[in-house]
């Protein structure tokens, strides 16, 4: 970099950069690094946008994760089959959810959190026995649970994870109060998922990084090492997002088990792609084109040839 500023928020833990013209803004979120990337001069209003996206990106996280006790998800997963109200934004997402199993003939269910019980996805070799996998499977299954907006009946012993869209949706989020607040481009990267409003001002757009899967950025056995990318893409508008088994596997007598996990079988998906990045409209679409994309194994390409959509399969 050419010339460097650097702005630090003890508070925030915001870090802000100047360079080459744009401003790029760095904070943690959603067990992820994230960056905002501005193109203007004007430091205070980069800063105001920066604290705006990830004031966005913490509520969400805070709204939305498993791993809160002050939340609806909490209280669902704790009501022990009583309805649970839940608020428009949820409401939004259960529908979201519910229309991602019916296209995906329950491929996709938020309900196969649960299997996260006896899968450890640290890198190590430990697969759980067939039993094991079996005695979660009897609560797993969208089918199951009750949902009449706005209250959510879940059976007693069974759980939802919006993980597998919440970060996209958190980059979408982020991006709208961002355009609500800024005639200037932006690029929005929460951990790999990104957006982009607009051309920047040389009327170009971002050139993005579709990162090497043998060589990723945090991987197990290089945790800080920077990443690698395979292919490069100007984006201009649009969202983009990555599912793969880069970061997050079990490798055992040189067979490599992906995190994402067939609901219906309990086991991770085979023969499908390292890396799977499409190109969507939104960040949010993106990201489940990529995960259905994954669910059908060694059929991938031809399902995101039939979305008609721009993507990389690695």
């Amino acid at each position: 970099m050419s010339r460097c500023t650097k702005i630090t928020d003890e508070v925030t833990s915001l870090k802000l950069e100047l360079a080459q013209g744009f401003w790029s803004a760095e904070f943690h979120a959603m067990a992820s690094p994230c960056q905002v990337l501005i193109d203007t001069d004007d430091k205070m209003h980069a800063l105001h946008l920066a604290q705006l996206a990830q004031n966005e990106a913490l509520r969400v996280e805070k709204t939305f994760s498993r791993y809160r006790k002050d939340n609806l998800i909490y209280k669902i997963n704790h009501s022990k089959g009583k309805p649970i109200q839940v608020d428009e934004e949820l409401a939004g997402l259960l529908d979201y959810a519910n229309t991602c199993y019916e296209i995906s003939n329950g491929d996709f269910d938020i309900t196969s959190g649960i299997l996260r019980k006896v899968w450890k996805f640290d890198c190590s070799d430990n697969v759980p026995s067939q039993s094991k996998i079996n005695s979660l499977l009897k609560y797993i299954g969208w089918n199951k649970v009750n949902w009449e907006p706005p209250f959510f009946t879940l059976p007693e012993n069974m759980e939802i994870d919006l993980g597998g869209i919440g970060k996209e949706y958190s980059v979408d989020r982020s991006a709208q109060i961002l355009q609500a607040n800024t005639n200037e481009s932006f690029l929005i990267n929460y951990g790999g998922d990104l957006f982009v409003n607009k051309s920047r001002k040389n009327q170009q757009g971002w050139l993005v990084g579709i990162e090497d899967p043998e060589k990723p950025a945090y991987s197990c056995a290089a945790p800080s090492s920077p990443s690698e990318s395979k292919k490069f893409y100007e984006l201009s508008h649009g969202g983009i997002a990555t599912s793969g088994d880069s970061k997050r596997y079990i490798l055992k007598e040189k067979i490599r088990y992906s995190h994402i996990l067939n609901p219906k079988t309990g086991w991770p998906v085979r023969n499908s792609p390292h890396s799977i990045t499409v190109v969507s409209s939104t960040c949010t679409e993106a990201g489940i084109l990529s995960t259905l994309a994954m669910l059908q194994e060694k059929n991938a390409e031809k399902f995101l040839q039939q979305q008609e959509v721009t993507y990389w399969c690695i």
